[in-house]
């Protein structure tokens, strides 16, 4: 299979995602849980004073204890030490507790938001995005926070809590080496701000990396059978395989990049502490500090120096997490081309299911230099059936896509019931109209829910008398559940005249006043079509109905057909007036015709 480009989301940039601005973005997620939030902050911070408190117990058990040689004062120094170390573990558990449940329901309400801000893209926004990219900023980008918010900003908290208190509690220690600490401490931020930076774009690009292999699986597994059919399995292994490569070795620059600024803060950190020993170590030895004194402050500069190195561990979860939030943010930030306007024209009640297309230029957004439709008109009375026929790319299909209101036309109006579908809401057009496609979509769920997905509301008994009009009886009570089989991904369960078919019952139970049929006995045998051109009959009684025909044969009998070349409607009239009037249809009619009568004869003389 040909494999298209990465092309952008066509999506507002959005300012570089820093580790503070991904808090920012999520921000408004969190703030729903505010109470919780609050919990786990003092859970936090009575944790952090608990590791802080542990280095006086420290002190007071070598300086009142062991030195001053007092078991009394020992003992009363570990019963502290011990009460200190539950009120730590009670804080710890409660801390991780509410951090991981608000990372789950934080990252969960993500997904969701996008997953709504997805659903309300037209058609148009997806020629231009891949859609396996999609799926993957809608998993393993939302993955990626969930580990933000339910472990690495908690524990980043935490060890700035943790550096803070060790820094005052140094300094209560010893005034001299703490000097010493803070000569150092720049020297070690220095390179997790440098590092940081470069961190961000390389977690960027790993994340499009994995958008790439998402979006190649997608393709390929949706196509398994024309993968298999020209036995391109071997191409196919070998295009995943350079793409996962390419994520591999975007990863590696990564956490190269990271293991190089761990390796540096550690190296910086506990150098730092073997200066700060050697000279606490003379002054123990001289009498200007004691013992405990010394061991306390080597506790807080462990502590300090423990912090240090976390944060530079987190500050690249959190450089991960940017680029994460950036991908994420520029779906939200995704403005649709299709909208509801701020106050919408109601559509008239009872619907009329009148049709009119005015003066109609369009391009495809994927096409801007080819017109589809070029000053089109067409006006469809309520209750008329009318068929567009003309050869592929005459612009049938989108006649369809304009009354559904999945594109607007760059010039001329299309008005249903008298209303620009412009200025009304999308959903409220598009409830008056029901679609059966050429090509039938079955979704991976039962019968029951197939048939009745344009009326969610609907009985089973209301689903069966669909089906029994759709003429889809018989072959779904053959399932081995009946109505509650489970169809199979796409409906794979499913021979194309039953898909067909059941698109067809999903039409009749929406029930709506406008009909597009898309030649949609095409994919049927003799016998099913013929039943299934009943069916259509009833259910295009008393609506108005546009039928794009492939086969002329099949609208024939239409009130009128609309015969259509290059985006224009080119004649107009009944199938014996257009045989007799128009070239390119008298055409198109004589080549099916002669085709069937040779296809005839050729049965009759193999009979």
């Amino acid at each position: 299979m040909a494999r298209r480009d990465r092309i952008p989301i066509d999506a507002p940039r959005l300012p570089p995602a820093t580790a503070l601005r991904v808090l920012a973005r999520i921000g408004r997620f969190v703030r729903p849980y505010g109470w919780r939030v609050v919990v786990a902050a003092v859970a936090l911070v009575a944790a952090a004073g608990a590791v802080l408190a542990i280095g006086q117990g420290v002190r007071v058990a070598i300086d009142g204890g062991f030195l001053a040689g007092d078991p009394a004062a020992l003992d009363r120094a570990l019963a502290w030490l011990m009460l200190v170390v539950v009120v730590m573990a009670a804080a710890t558990y409660t801390r991780f507790y509410f951090v991981s449940w608000l990372g789950e329901r934080v990252t969960n309400d993500l997904r969701l938001a996008v997953f709504d801000h997805l659903m309300e893209m037209p058609p148009g926004w997806f020629e231009v995005t891949r859609t396996g990219e999609v799926i993957s900023r809608l998993t393993s980008d939302t993955t990626m926070l969930d580990m933000v918010v339910g472990t690495s900003a908690s524990l980043a908290t935490r060890n700035l809590l943790l550096f803070v208190g060790g820094m005052v509690m140094l300094a209560l220690t010893s005034p001299k080496l703490t000097l010493l600490v803070l000569v150092g401490v720049p020297l070690t931020v220095a390179p997790i701000v440098l590092f940081g930076r470069r961190a961000r774009k390389l977690a960027r690009a790993s994340q499009d990396r994995l958008g790439d292999v998402g979006a190649y699986v997608d393709e390929a597994l949706h196509e398994i059978r024309t993968v298999q059919a020209y036995v391109h399995e071997g191409e196919d292994r070998r295009g995943f395989g350079d793409r996962v490569e390419r994520a591999f070795e975007a990863a590696r620059a990564r956490f190269r990049q990271r293991a190089a600024l761990v390796a540096i803060v550690i190296l910086l950190v506990f150098g730092a502490i073997g200066v700060i020993l050697w000279i606490g170590g003379h002054d123990v030895l001289a009498g200007r500090m004691s013992a405990g004194q010394l061991s306390a402050f080597v506790f807080y500069a462990v502590l300090v120096a423990g912090a240090v190195a976390a944060i530079s561990e987190v500050v690249g979860d959190l450089q991960r997490a940017a680029g994460a939030t950036e991908r994420l943010f520029e779906l939200l930030e995704a403005v649709p081309g299709i909208a509801a306007p701020a106050h919408p024209v109601a559509m008239p009640s009872p619907p009329r299911g009148e049709i009119a297309i005015d003066g109609v230029t369009f391009h495809y957004p994927s096409r801007p230099d080819a017109p589809a439709l070029e000053d089109f008109s067409l006006a469809v009375r309520p209750g008329e059936r009318v068929a567009l026929v003309g050869p592929s790319g005459a612009g049938k299909t989108t006649v369809f896509q304009l009354l559904l209101r999945f594109y607007d036309p760059q010039v001329g109006s299309v008005r249903i019931d008298g209303v620009d579908v412009r200025g009304a809401d999308p959903a409220e057009v598009r409830r008056r109209i029901a679609v059966v496609p050429q090509d039938p979509v079955v979704f991976a769920a039962n019968v029951i829910d197939n048939v009745r997905y344009g009326r969610p509301d609907a009985s089973e008994d209301d689903v069966r008398a669909a089906c029994e009009a759709a003429y889809a009886t018989e072959f779904v009570e053959r399932l081995p559940n009946g109505y509650a089989s489970f169809l199979g991904e796409r409906g794979v369960r499913l021979s194309g005249g039953q898909r067909q078919r059941l698109a067809i019952a999903r039409a009749v139970l929406a029930d709506r006043p406008i009909l597009l049929l898309d030649e949609a006995t095409s994919a049927l045998d003799a016998e099913s079509e013929r039943m299934v051109q009943l069916a259509i009959e009833r259910l295009m009684a008393s609506r108005t109905t546009l039928i794009i025909a492939h086969r002329l044969a099949t609208v024939r009998h239409a009130d009128r057909i609309v015969v259509m070349d290059r985006g224009r409607s080119i004649a107009s009239g009944t199938h014996d007036a257009l045989v007799r009037d128009n070239e390119l249809y008298a055409r198109l009619a004589e080549l099916q015709f002669a085709v069937a009568g040779r296809a005839l004869e050729d049965g009759r003389l193999s009979g």
